[in-house]
Order: C-alpha cells, then sequence, then structure tokens
C-alpha cells in the first residue's frame, strides 16, 4: 500500500510552503496539502498590516495541494467561524491519507474533523505556550477543554521548550511529544546575504539614515501585542548620538508612533515590505528587536530571519522562541516583557560594544540547528511512533 501523508491547514504561509515542498521533494514524501482559505496567494487586505496584500514568493510550488472550499462569509482566521470547510473530511477521504497532519485546530472545520475523523490518525502541532500563565474560572474551562481536543491526537509535535510545556501542561504525555522546531528558509536567506547587505547599504541611504549610525530595527505589524511603542521609548529615553531607530511595517499603531517620534531626527519609517524584500530589511540593522507583550507571541520567525542574516536579537520574556534561540549576552538579550526602563539599558548595553558582529555570528550558527531537516525529522519520529496496526505507517516516517 502506497503510504499517504495529508496535511490540513489554513492558508498559505511563507513560512510553511517551503518546508512543504522540501518534505515532497528532498524528503520525497507522498503527500497532499489542504487549505481551508486563500490568502497570501489571492490579494486581500491583511487586517493587521491594514493593506492588501500578496506574498510575492512562491507559496504553490514543488508539493500537491488542494483548496477546500470554504462557505464562511467572512473567511479568514480571527474568528471560529472563518474557516467553514464542510466538505473537508470528504476530500481527505478521495486522498486515502495514511495519516493526517493538522496544523491548526480552533475552527469549526477542525473540530468537525478531530471529532468524527476515524480513518487514520491524526497528528497535531502548533506553537502556543504560557508564558503569561492565565487566570480565572474561564482560563480552568478553557484549559479543561484544550485536554480533551489534544486527547484526539495521536502525538504532537512541539517547536520549542515553552511550547513543549504548553502541551504538558494540557494533559499530553512526553511519549506522545516529538520536536519539530520552527524554522525558516535558511537557506534562501543564508544565500541572499552578500547581494542583501549590498542593497541595503544603498537603501540606508536612500532613507536619509547616516552612513555611521548603527541601526536598532524593528520589522513586522504595528500592533499592540508587539508593542513597538516601548521600544520607541527605551531608544528616546537611550538618548543615542551615532544610532537611529527603523519601524519597517504597517498597522494601526502607526499614527501614534510617528507622533510619539515627531520630535526626534533619528527615528525612521518604511513602509511593508513583502518576503522578497526580507533579507534587505534585516541587513540594514545591527540589531533586530522584538519587545512583544502578553501570550500572542507564540513564536515570533522575524528572530529566526535576523539570525539567518547574521543579527543579534533582542526580545522580551513573552516572546516564544526567547528560551530557545536567544542566549543572553552571547547573540542578544532577554528583558522582562513590559519594562521600558529594562530595554533602555540593555539598548545602552548592546550599542555600546564592538562585538555586535560576533554575536551576530553566533546568531547565525546557532540557527542552522532550527532548519526543515530538523521539522521533518521530528515529523518522521512522529509518524514513526504510530499504532504498528495503521498500515502503511512504518513507511512514512521520513528520514531527510
Amino acid at each position: 500500500m502506497t503510504s499517504k501523508l495529508a496535511i490540513v491547514t489554513s492558508h498559505p504561509i511563507q513560512y510553511y510552503a517551503p518546508w512543504f515542498r522540501f518534505l515532497a521533494q528532498d524528503c520525497q514524501r507522498d503527500l497532499r496539502v489542504f487549505y481551508l482559505w486563500d490568502f497570501g496567494v489571492v490579494a486581500q487586505r491583511d487586517r493587521q498590516f491594514q493593506t492588501t496584500l500578496a506574498w510575492d514568493i512562491p507559496l504553490l510550488e514543488g508539493y500537491p495541494y488542494e483548496f477546500v472550499e470554504n462557505v464562511s462569509a467572512q473567511p479568514g482566521t480571527s474568528h471560529f467561524w472563518g474557516l467553514n470547510n464542510p466538505s473537508l473530511a470528504h476530500r481527505l477521504r478521495a486522498y486515502q491519507p495514511d495519516a493526517v497532519l493538522c496544523m491548526v485546530y480552533n475552527y469549526i472545520s477542525l473540530y468537525r474533523l478531530i471529532f468524527t475523523w476515524r480513518e487514520c490518525p491524526l497528528l497535531f502541532r502548533g506553537d502556543s505556550h504560557r508564558l503569561v500563565p492565565p487566570t480565572g474560572v474561564k482560563a480552568k474551562v478553557k484549559q479543561w477543554w484544550i485536554r480533551q481536543i489534544f486527547q484526539r491526537f495521536a502525538a504532537c509535535l512541539y517547536v520549542g521548550q515553552a511550547n513543549y510545556r504548553y502541551y504538558l501542561e494540557h494533559g499530553v504525555h512526553r511519549d506522545r511529544l516529538f520536536f519539530s522546531p520552527h524554522s525558516i528558509d535558511n537557506q534562501r536567506f543564508s544565500q541572499a546575504l552578500p547581494e542583501a547587505t549590498a542593497a541595503a547599504r544603498e537603501w540606508k541611504r536612500s532613507l536619509g539614515i547616516p552612513s555611521d549610525h548603527r541601526v536598532i530595527l524593528f520589522a513586522g505589524k504595528f500592533i499592540s501585542k508587539k508593542r513597538p511603542q516601548d521600544l520607541l521609548q527605551a531608544f528616546l529615553e537611550a538618548s543615542f548620538s551615532h544610532v537611529s531607530l527603523l519601524f519597517v511595517g504597517a498597522g494601526p499603531l502607526e499614527a501614534v508612533l510617528r507622533s510619539q517620534a515627531s520630535g526626534s531626527t533619528q527615528v525612521y519609517f518604511a513602509p511593508f515590505q513583502n518576503q522578497s524584500q526580507m533579507p534587505r530589511t534585516l541587513a540594514i540593522a545591527d540589531v533586530v528587536v522584538l519587545p512583544s507583550y502578553g501570550a500572542g507571541e507564540t513564536w515570533g520567525l522575524i528572530v529566526n530571519e535576523a539570525m539567518c542574516l547574521g543579527k543579534p536579537v533582542i526580545v522580551s520574556h513573552h516572546v516564544g522562541c526567547a528560551e530557545d534561540l536567544v542566549k543572553h549576552g552571547q547573540n542578544g538579550y532577554i528583558f522582562p516583557a513590559g519594562d521600558v526602563a529594562s530595554l533602555t539599558q540593555i539598548l545602552i548595553q548592546a550599542l555600546g560594544q564592538a562585538d555586535l558582529d560576533q554575536m551576530g555570528r553566533r546568531s547565525s550558527h546557532h540557527i542552522q540547528a532550527y532548519s526543515y531537516e530538523r521539522m521533518a525529522q521530528g515529523l518522521g519520529e512522529a509518524l514513526a511512533s504510530l499504532p504498528q496496526s495503521a498500515p502503511a505507517l512504518n513507511s512514512l516516517a521520513i528520514h531527510s
């Protein structure tokens, strides 16, 4: 019997599509990806970026996929009914997989699948954490409900240590947990470094940033959970003389940030940069900062990207990847989320030393372990752990 893996996910995502391609081509795996929404490949308005966009790198090349009809009146991932695909189970049965990997669960389509699917084992890969412990009755009820959900999966893939503890706290036995780290297309970013560095010098000039200034970079959505205003306040309080702060992106906080920065000649803004420009965007930086607050920053893949470009990184302790990727004082710094005074002191410490390049080299070295190969290895280990009575599952194990 031919071994088949089905992957169910919300929509084409710039971080996952290259992994699917890697699984299909490098691992020579018989798989099909089932998308529940077409955001990312069809130009649509991003609610948080507040701009219409479609990613400008190939997201549907090199692996089999299909879009499952979404009948939601408001398709999207911002609400429970946004992924409403009644034909999902039918489409999966037509494919006849030996295992199904779910990349999301908290939508009506996934609930239907999780509680009715009997044809083959279900696996789950998520990235939630409890770095900000919830309190109250509602939180206890939610924790109980997530436990019921996780019991439906034969194995779970965790992306890092905070996510690992999250599964344990929700009743998943450690024997059902397999490490499949959050990764990006390391090869694309590493290979782009020489060209991106040259392009960044010209971009820096065109933005008006003095050539002798070091650059602190925030790149992403200007939204409350990412706390760009904390970084701006810390930068202004640091009173640097030869350092500039660059905000790249868009979002509802942009007007506030521009207003608060209006008295400084060392704060710059650049618009949203699509995926093809991210190597250049990160290459302009001497330090990349992600000061997020709250439970919403489940990982922070911008940190992976920055490290691939050989950049030191500064993150708050609420950022999901902090424990895994940031070695305090070696390749970056971790500060208490929301503590502007601590962030100010870390900025002064980081920008006041001469070994930023050495810290960046440590970043570049460390991030190599967070690769699509390691993601695939974890998936293969999870598949190999499934019951022997399930046909063809042994041959599903992936060895890159």
